[in-house]
């Protein structure tokens, strides 16, 4: 499907979170976890978000599922203000936009069965008439590859990949727009990560669905993003379409990134030379002055430690945010000119 109209938009979005102390719970720190984020996921697209744990991706996630409320800056969904929606056009919202989450066991209720767990949001939403609600849950079992005798088991008595089934499922079953994938594959075995992964490529082409898909599996996002944007410590760091970022990476951390997956390749693994980053990620609560990165950065120079860079167009549709990229110009990207 053609990506064209934008359907969800970051602007400048931070998620700071207040560390109290004492009797009277002062605040007396913040932890930065989301610290000035901006993207575009166009209609139909599947755009990646990758990073370290502890960057920040799960956070965005939840504040595009109105889970957590942005500390500043803004979060558009078809060109409406998230933040601005309350009642009725909340409740749509919610049906708009969906999740399937990490682990597929902790995210189903143990003491229902497959088949309520399914037909639970179609009746809360009054999607269908109650006489309709277990031909609809037979039809997204179909749709999901499991056969209609799963409707009475419970979580316990499936596999995880059946698990991950019924919790995609129960996402279809609001009919939304856009499907937020949280490592949703990452808890699985290999063979069954392949399967979950074609299911979701089929669901796109099917319905027409957009993916916001957070992972740290490099190989996995590659397969199934069209663009992926790379987070450091609270920060996108670089963002491009798949194959470009896979084969032209610019920012440091993204190569480092790239270089520690193994080749599956023997001969070609045993004849490399990877270089690990330096040093720990530092904390969110007390982020490094200039670049976030420069602490482990290779490249850093006296002015990555004081001066913070934005990101820069260096291709279309490849922004970068480095001081010391090659290639980088002073050409400010759609999401800053959007903020000016």
């Amino acid at each position: 499907m053609t990506a064209t109209a934008s359907l969800l938009e970051f602007n400048d979005v931070h998620v700071h979170f207040p560390i109290r102390q004492g009797l009277f719970k002062r605040e007396v720190g913040r932890i930065r976890a989301v610290n000035g984020v901006s993207f575009d996921i166009k209609r139909g697209q599947a755009f990646g978000l990758v990073g370290e744990s502890g960057c920040g991706k799960s956070t965005v996630a939840r504040a595009a599922l109105k889970l957590e409320e942005p500390t500043s800056g803004s979060i558009r969904y078809a060109g409406e203000h998230v933040s601005l929606l309350v009642g009725p056009a909340m409740v749509k919202y919610r049906r708009k936009m969906q999740a399937v989450f990490q682990d597929p066991f902790s995210s189903l209720n143990p003491r229902q069965k497959a088949g309520q767990i399914i037909a639970e949001p179609i009746r809360v939403h009054g999607l269908k008439p109650p006489s309709q609600i277990k031909a609809e849950v037979h039809r997204l079992l179909d749709l999901c590859g499991l056969p209609t005798r799963f409707e009475g088991l419970y979580p316990h008595e499936m596999s995880g990949g059946q698990r991950q089934r019924i919790g995609i499922a129960r996402a279809l079953a609001m009919n939304p727009e856009l499907i937020v994938a949280d490592e949703a594959v990452s808890a699985l075995d290999v063979s069954i990560q392949a399967q979950i992964i074609t299911l979701l490529e089929d669901l796109q082409r099917e319905l027409g669905l957009t993916y916001l898909f957070i992972g740290h599996d490099l190989s996995v996002v590659r397969h199934i993003c069209d663009h992926v944007a790379v987070m450091y410590l609270g920060r996108i760091v670089e963002s491009a379409p798949s194959e470009e970022l896979f084969s032209n990476p610019t920012h440091p951390y993204t190569r480092a990134l790239i270089d520690a997956v193994p080749n599956p390749d023997p001969a070609v693994e045993a004849g490399r030379h990877v270089e690990p980053l330096a040093g720990e990620v530092p904390s969110p609560a007390n982020p490094p002055s200039g670049c976030v990165f420069h602490p482990r950065c290779p490249l850093a120079t006296d002015r990555c430690r004081t001066q913070s860079p934005d990101l820069q167009t260096i291709e279309p549709n490849h922004d970068v945010a480095c001081w010391n990229s090659p290639q980088a110009k002073a050409t400010p990207t759609t999401a800053q000119r959007n903020l000016t």
